[in-house]
């Protein structure tokens, strides 16, 4: 049983060493690993503790890619995982599990590994996050009754939108008993674990996708938002062109594949 960690490296130089060494103690829950990195190029000295590094663990494989492909970040980052998938889907013999990380401060912390070990002994899901301390943090990745499409594309303020879904997926997750699974249509919280036969058919697309979803759902999400679809650029963001790469990816897989996605109320890293 192999697993390929994946992640996506620009500016990551102060956190790299510690994701490195926790992407080491979870290669120990399978028999074999690789850690393959795409990197962007960078104005800090990612690339260097990279070479450094595959040195050290001749079991990490780096790609550089030098020129951004898109102005939109979303699209880029969706390039870079797509590379990442397409490597272990053309190994799929060798990797039956692909975890994809992201290379930050999110997943440089202590790492709690007993629920990843625990959530391999069972066959309740095909793709699993987990909860984060001291709450759950990544609202844009997140799809879930009847918060289905991309906080952004709805009126209010984005820190209104972002507050009410937090407070909303933390609810659940805290009320909910530490062996039981949330199901839901995408979530990546920094870190999900996938079964790769069920994601044969899918890739990451920054894009805004609102095709991949049911009319009812967007009704759905429109009714309890007070809202209807918005499309507007922001500082950081530009939601004209840009959607979570996450979500047209986990929605694509169960569309075609009936992948289960769900979330854990544990936490890996604290």
């Amino acid at each position: 049983m192999n697993c390929c960690l994946c992640g996506t490296v620009k500016n990551c130089a102060p956190y790299l060493e510690r994701v490195f060494s926790n992407m080491e103690k979870i290669g120990t829950l399978f028999d074999d690993y690789k850690i393959l990195i795409y990197y962007d190029i960078s104005t800090d000295n990612t690339l260097e503790i990279l070479k450094n590094y595959q040195k050290k663990n001749p079991k990490m494989l780096f790609y550089v890619n030098k020129r951004p492909v898109s102005r939109f970040r979303t699209h880029n980052l969706a390039i870079a995982r797509n590379y990442c998938l397409n490597f272990v889907r053309n190994n799929i013999n060798i990797f039956p599990y692909f975890i994809m990380m992201d290379m930050d401060d999110v997943n440089c912390k202590h790492l709690n590994i007993e629920p990843l070990k625990k959530s391999l002994e069972r066959n309740d899901w095909d793709g699993l996050s987990f909860n984060t301390n001291p709450k759950y943090y990544d609202i844009w990745a997140l799809s879930i009754h009847p918060y289905y499409f991309s906080y952004i594309h709805f009126q209010h303020s984005l820190f209104y939108n972002h507050y009410l879904i937090g407070n909303n997926i933390d609810s659940i997750l805290k009320k909910m008993p530490k062996d039981k699974l949330l199901k839901c249509i995408s979530s990546f919280n920094g870190f999900s674990i996938y079964r790769t036969n069920k994601f044969l058919n899918t890739y990451y697309d920054g894009r805004v996708r609102k095709d991949l979803f049911p009319q009812k759902y967007i009704e759905i999400n429109k009714k309890i938002s007070q809202s209807k679809l918005v499309y507007q650029r922001f500082d950081n963001v530009d939601g004209r062109f840009e959607d979570c790469e996450h979500r047209a990816f986990h929605i694509q897989a169960i569309k075609n594949s009936g992948a289960r996605i769900r979330i854990s109320p544990e936490v890996l890293f604290f």
